[in-house]
């Protein structure tokens, strides 16, 4: 019979491994979202003349704050539970200069086809009662690990940069009241939360006229032999791309 401490330290050890593998595949989790994002990000920025991503931001609960949400939530106490009523052990925050940014920003995570669309929660259209203004998606996101393939969750916030400066002030001043904060300030928030929405709009609005302006004034340039080098390595030469079109040229031909 093995000694109790051996069996207690062996248990343990376990309990270990199994913690260590249930945080890792949200970790893992959140890299995949992150390199899917940044391969967005790089495409617009080397491809397109607009990136709609500002700021990418990725959270990972730690245990000490998923033990203090299943005891505020009376979620029951083990690691299948957490799993399956906790969606935002793992957290990006995504912001955007513009409202239309976000919906094509997250229009594009709902595209990728390994990705399960659990929920989505647009609170643009439907602002909360405080005025917040975001729109959050629950993904399910598969891990494939070196014995099995976990599915864990992942929330996804996209937000404008002046709704998240609102976000941010918000937490903070709801921190420092413990929740309790005075009826006052609460009003003056809510009417923060809509100036900061009409800046959004007045911001947006202004940028499709200077858009305009660009393409009216590109329109009537001539056609430059210039090649723009990007902030990358992609610096391509101008012979280059004129082989290459030579080469259209030929292939066109010969279909023809």
């Amino acid at each position: 019979m093995e000694p109790v401490n051996e069996v207690n330290y062996m248990q343990l050890n376990l309990m270990k491994n199994n913690i260590t593998r249930f945080m890792l595949a949200y970790k893992f989790a959140l890299a995949e979202v992150e390199t899917k994002l940044k391969i967005l990000e790089e495409e617009f920025q080397l491809i397109h003349e607009y990136n709609p991503i500002e700021h990418i931001h990725t959270r990972l609960k730690s245990p000490e704050s998923i033990v203090t949400k299943a005891q505020r939530k009376n979620i029951h106490f083990s690691l299948a539970s957490f799993k399956e009523h906790m969606q935002d052990i793992a957290g990006v925050r995504i912001n955007c200069s513009f409202n239309s940014d976000i919906y094509k920003v997250s229009d594009m995570i709902q595209k990728q086809q390994d990705i399960e669309v659990v929920e989505c929660k647009d609170y643009i259209k439907n602002p909360k009662p405080n005025g917040y203004r975001s729109l959050h998606l629950i993904l399910k996101i598969p891990v494939f690990m070196s014995d099995r393939v976990e599915k864990v969750f992942v929330e996804v916030q996209i937000r404008t940069i002046a709704m998240d400066f609102w976000a941010s002030l918000e937490h903070k001043i709801f921190y420092k009241y413990n929740k309790a904060v005075p009826t006052f300030i609460t009003k003056e928030l809510k009417e923060a939360a809509v100036s900061a929405n009409e800046l959004d709009k007045k911001m947006e609005n202004l940028h499709k006229e200077i858009t305009k302006i660009k393409q009216n004034n590109e329109a009537d340039e001539s056609f430059s032999t210039t090649v723009v080098e990007s902030s990358t390595d992609y610096n391509i030469p101008l012979k280059f791309m004129e082989m290459l079109l030579e080469e259209n040229k030929k292939t066109t031909v010969k279909k023809n």
